[in-house]
């Protein structure tokens, strides 16, 4: 999920264990519950680029809470993260609000189905939502298509906008072993509409029927575009005439989801998509584009790509974020897929367009107004790569730094080793290459994660936020990372927080202390952002 403001206020987190003093705060229900709605863990540790198990096992403080006859607060709790995107991914919201609708309390029960057509903004979420009911019902008899979830199925197809629905009923068709035309029949929904009544139809009889059906009627503008619509769709899937197929895509925006196989074999048909594609989408395109010419050195479709990566409304629309672009750049640069023998030469346009997008891309990300120390151990060799990318860590700590330098005001920046530490002059204008430059300047030795806590508390410096970046597999302390923040914590009179992030570990973290204003977390990616924004805003 891309970064973003928070729009609506949460309850307070922390409880202290001493009066007066707010070195180490307990880890409540409310907090266990964000971290598994942000990253699918009520744990202290974020493994990046990893898929969590989702169930009942999982969601221990969702549970208490229930219990406790506080359901309605969670459901709350789930909507408000779930619309403030603060997730890494959406699924444990979804998997939370299925759990809450299985409650046998009535007024919770009620609120969690009439959250759905606020959580799940595609049909996508909608099966993956019907699916958890569906395995959280395995054990118990009875089915899970009673009256409260046919309703809650039926509000959500009845509240979207008739034209938008489809458009999504032609491009997502199933999920999780779920389609629109399955789910239909079992919600039993009565159309609000008469538009909505064609789409149904047309679903559940195909197109043929419903030209039948509405051919001769006088029909309102709105079924007229409806119908409009799904007739085109239909024409594509007949075609094999490539300039129709282009025409029909140009003029009515349609996506490769809505094409047939045959037609993705045509590189004109493929240039006709990239003029809408997403850019998201098109980031993790590119060698696939290349490799197969649909992009080339000097062409007008690569001129017009290259101009939409750089122009800021575009990439704000696309919400991208810098660590994207420049895993995306980093992939493209490389030349050949990680799986699969694909094979491409990178366009030297198309990279000078990618490095200009992530500079200007910063601007899409909102400060949260805390204060930083982004410090790096320089301790072992910086030329080791990330998990799952092609970024070396000493380019990954760069990036990360570049981050919070441009967008926190107050950031300092510090590289440390075996007891030597230096403040860095990173500053909002340095690229890429010279920001790595400097925080590679002091020479290494053994690793000490504690040095920059240290050195903030020594110095007056009161700190919200201390991230520390390392890809040494063995930490060593001169003192507890716990004790040393509490240190910090009653000379600064600040709630400080500890990220420890081993950026090429696959599993090695600080031990569980309790402390809610520590996390660990193991590799890095896009995540990794959100997860530090919410800490920092006093959420997980």
């Amino acid at each position: 999920m891309e970064p973003s403001a928070c729009t609506q206020s949460y309850p307070s987190n922390h409880t202290s264990n001493a009066a007066g003093e707010h070195c180490h705060w307990e880890v409540s229900d409310n907090v266990r519950l964000r971290r598994f709605l942000c990253y699918g863990s009520e744990g202290d540790v974020y493994t990046a680029s990893e898929e969590a198990h989702l169930g009942v096992a999982q969601a221990g403080a969702l549970l208490s809470m229930l219990q406790e006859g506080r359901g309605i607060e969670a459901v709350n709790e789930i909507k408000r993260f779930a619309q403030d995107e603060r997730a890494v991914r959406p699924d444990p919201s979804i998997f939370a609000l299925a759990l809450c609708s299985q409650h046998a309390e009535v007024t919770t029960k009620r609120a969690a189905f009439k959250a759905v057509k606020d959580i799940c903004q595609d049909p996508a979420h909608l099966f993956s939502f019907i699916q958890y009911k569906k395995e959280l019902k395995e054990d118990m008899k009875c089915g899970i298509w009673g009256r409260a979830l046919r309703k809650a199925v039926s509000d959500w197809y009845n509240g979207q906008d008739a034209l938008s629905l489809a458009a999504v009923v032609t491009r997502c068709k199933q999920r999780e072993g779920w389609s629109h035309k399955d789910v239909l029949r079992l919600s039993h929904t009565k159309p609000a509409d008469e538009a909505l009544a064609l789409i149904s139809k047309y679903v559940a009889k195909g197109w043929k029927e419903v030209h039948v059906a509405y051919a001769d009627k006088e029909n309102t503008e709105e079924v007229v575009k409806v119908l409009l619509y799904l007739e085109v769709v239909e024409k594509v899937k007949h075609s094999c005439d490539e300039t129709e197929v282009i025409n029909l895509i140009e003029e009515h925006k349609l996506e490769r989801e809505q094409l047939l196989t045959d037609h993705l074999k045509s590189k004109l048909v493929w240039r006709a998509l990239l003029k809408e594609m997403p850019l998201q989408s098109v980031l993790w395109m590119l060698g696939k584009m290349t490799a197969r010419k649909i992009l080339q050195p000097g062409a007008s479709e690569t001129q017009a790509l290259c101009e939409r990566m750089q122009t800021e409304a575009a990439l704000k629309k696309a919400k991208l974020h810098p660590f994207s672009i420049l895993l995306a750049s980093e992939h493209y640069k490389r030349g050949q897929g990680y799986q699969g023998k694909t094979k491409w030469a990178a366009d030297g346009s198309i990279l000078k367009a990618l490095d200009i997008a992530f500079y200007k891309s910063f601007s899409n990300i909102e400060p949260v107004g805390k204060s930083f120390v982004v410090a790096v151990d320089v301790s072992t060799s910086l030329s080791s790569v990330v998990p799952g990318t092609a970024l070396s860590t000493a380019v990954a700590a760069a990036v990360i730094t570049m981050v919070f330098a441009r967008t926190e005001a107050d950031t300092r920046v510090l590289a440390y080793s075996e007891g030597a530490l230096q403040l860095c002059s990173v500053s909002a204008d340095m690229s890429l290459a010279q920001t790595t430059d400097e925080l590679i300047k002091i020479p290494g030795g053994s690793t000490d994660c504690t040095l920059p806590i240290a050195w903030a508390t020594e110095n007056g410096k009161a700190v919200d936020v201390f991230i520390i970046l390392t890809n040494n597999p063995l930490w060593t302390f001169t003192a507890s990372p716990v004790e040393t923040l509490k240190k910090h914590r009653q000379t600064s009179g600040r709630h400080s927080k500890l990220v420890m992030c081993g950026l090429t570990s696959i599993g090695h973290t600080m031990p569980d202390t309790g402390d809610r204003g520590l996390l660990s977390i193991c590799g890095f990616d896009l995540g990794a952002f959100c997860i530090i924004r919410n800490l920092a805003q006093d959420l997980i």
